[in-house]
């Protein structure tokens, strides 16, 4: 059953280089400008995960999270593909080279407040390729951290003051639910 606003006209209010905002009957969200979305990588080694550490200006503090970046963004790739982004996402980010980038599904994030879609990729036979890092100033730390101890990791992350991005609930799987 749709809501009386779904079939209301899609107005945007303000529209930034990369952000949209939007209402449509009486709801208010936002959305990627340019039809932008984002590319999120589960990179996998032997038995550890990637994770990077960055800077958060919304959030004021820095958040741990997958590797992840926005696909089309750069000037004159508009038409690039989410796998050609994550790819090279996750080299900026990490170091890392995969063999294999294996697409998982597109989701959605805070579908009551965001339009927003990523893929999500799982990368596997990682290589070192660089220092990683980001590009320009994003300072961004990575952490290769064993699965066997991701509770761990995370816990000491959040006692440190830093926030967790929402998708390192994939890590968690059915620890959270006491099974």
């Amino acid at each position: 059953m749709k809501p009386e606003d779904a079939d209301a006209p899609e107005e945007i209010r303000w529209e930034g280089r990369f952000i949209t905002a939007k209402t449509r009957g009486r709801w208010e969200y936002v959305g990627r400008a340019r039809g932008i979305h984002a590319a999120v990588i589960l990179a996998l080694d032997e038995g550890h995960v990637i994770l990077v550490e960055q800077f958060r200006v919304p959030l004021g503090r820095t958040c741990i999270e997958l590797p992840a970046g926005l696909v089309g963004d750069d000037e004159g790739a508009a038409d690039e593909a989410p796998e050609t982004a994550a790819i090279r996402e996750l080299e900026e980010e990490t170091g890392y080279r995969a063999a294999r980038m294996e697409r998982l599904g597109e989701y959605y994030s805070s579908p009551g407040m965001v339009s927003e879609s990523f893929s999500l990729f799982r990368a596997t036979k990682l290589v070192r390729a660089g220092k990683g890092g980001g590009v320009g100033d994003e300072n961004i730390v990575t952490h290769r951290v064993p699965l066997s101890g991701i509770a761990s990791f995370i816990e000491k992350q959040r006692a440190a003051g830093k926030a967790i991005d929402v998708r390192i609930l994939l890590l968690l799987g059915t620890s959270l639910v006491g099974t």
